[in-house]
């Protein structure tokens, strides 16, 4: 459900801030009703008066106390923490947001996202109420539960003795049908940042991730982010009412520019977070088959032998997916334990409608919420699953 439904009332936002071009943001398109204060006192002040707000929105750097401090004395205050509480802070690094997701705060965004973007995290957050497990408290020194880490050292390990004469099979017809080696080896990032080498068997030709950026159009990911940026080349309509920069102007190759609109343009052409190919012509024949029936996830396991991942978790990602996550809104999926089978797999896998938010979105709950009957599950879920409808 998204704040685009006729006559849906708007979010009702607190931001404490003082960037007017936050503000103008969010004005955009009717999805927020916002009451803007300058700094913690007058938050506090709002706060105790009777002021309701579907989401707080905080600056990091406030006169006085910062964003962070602010939100650690309201869960003092409260008991618990506040509903939907978003930390904008522009130079967050790894270990900074490391730090906040153990405090317990949603999200924390380098720069405010689009108005249908940040409503649609919003609605999100309402209907999957966040309660931190222990895994984001910990953070970085998150260690594999004992029950789930004998479950995969089990599964795996019989797993590949029954399978051995299988594997067999499928190295034969890969190298039939063309040169190079039968395992496919990428660096990945799993739980906690950590990279490590993850195994496939390989389903392209030799040489296929040199291709990767003459099919980038071809990303169903990028898809979903153009119908929200289609008008960034136009001029910034912010400027055009006010008859001025609504931001400091820059000079850019002769042109001058509101930082504002060129912030925009710039994330709109990273890209989406995430690459998915349809009908991606860098893979064999033999390849086609063995991604259609998820043969060529099979050693992973050896990747769950060793402790890189776990049977059930989050998809660990090539290095240039997780570099975008480090520095976006959406690291929190990296705090719980990397899989080969997950929750996004089990709900969307194979559709060519699942779009970058829902995925993270996906991801981010599984890291808050997973357990070992949670993950059983998921499990049972991933058999009707492995036929994919779609050619990605």
């Amino acid at each position: 459900m998204t704040q685009e439904e006729p006559g849906k009332p708007p979010l009702r936002l607190l931001y404490i801030g003082q960037s007017e071009e936050n503000i103008a943001l969010l004005a955009e398109g009717g999805l927020f009703r916002a009451e803007r204060v300058e700094n913690s006192l007058q938050a506090s002040a709002w706060l105790r008066k009777g002021g309701q707000a579907d989401a707080i929105l905080c600056e990091m750097n406030l006169p006085g106390v910062s964003g962070l401090d602010y939100y650690q004395m309201l869960v003092k205050e409260e008991g618990e923490r506040p509903q939907h509480f978003l930390l904008l802070h522009p130079k967050a690094d790894k270990d900074f947001r490391l730090k906040a997701l153990k405090a317990g705060i949603h999200d924390l965004y380098t720069s405010l996202p689009g108005p249908k973007t940040l409503a649609k995290r919003l609605d999100y957050l309402r209907e999957h109420p966040v309660v931190p497990t222990e895994a984001v408290r910990q953070a970085a020194t998150y260690r594999m539960p004992l029950v789930k880490r004998a479950f995969d050292i089990l599964a795996s390990g019989a797993g590949l003795l029954v399978l051995s004469p299988f594997f067999l099979l499928i190295a034969a017809m890969i190298r039939l049908e063309s040169k190079g080696s039968v395992f496919y080896a990428s660096k990945r990032v799993g739980t906690g940042y950590r990279v490590f080498d993850f195994y496939k068997f390989r389903s392209m030709y030799t040489g296929a991730d040199l291709q990767l950026k003459s099919l980038a159009h071809q990303n169903q990911y990028a898809a979903s982010q153009e119908e929200e940026h289609d008008s960034l080349e136009s001029s910034c309509p912010d400027c055009e009412k006010l008859g001025a920069y609504c931001s400091p102007p820059l000079h850019i190759d002769g042109e001058v520019v509101c930082e504002r609109r060129y912030l925009q343009e710039k994330k709109a052409k990273a890209g989406a977070a995430f690459v998915k190919i349809l009908n991606d012509p860098r893979v064999t024949r033999v390849g086609r088959f063995i991604r259609k029936t998820s043969i060529d996830e099979l050693p992973q396991l050896f990747n769950v032998l060793k402790g890189d991942m776990s049977i059930v978790g989050n998809r660990p990602l090539p290095l240039y997916e997780a570099e975008q996550l480090t520095s976006d809104d959406w690291g929190e999926r990296f705090l719980g334990p990397a899989g080969i089978t997950g929750l996004w797999q089990v709900n969307k896998r194979g559709k060519k409608d699942m779009s970058d938010e829902e995925r993270k979105q996906l991801d981010n709950y599984y890291a808050r919420h997973y357990s070992f009957w949670y993950d059983i599950k998921i499990i049972l879920r991933t058999i009707p699953a492995l036929l994919q409808k779609e050619d990605v």
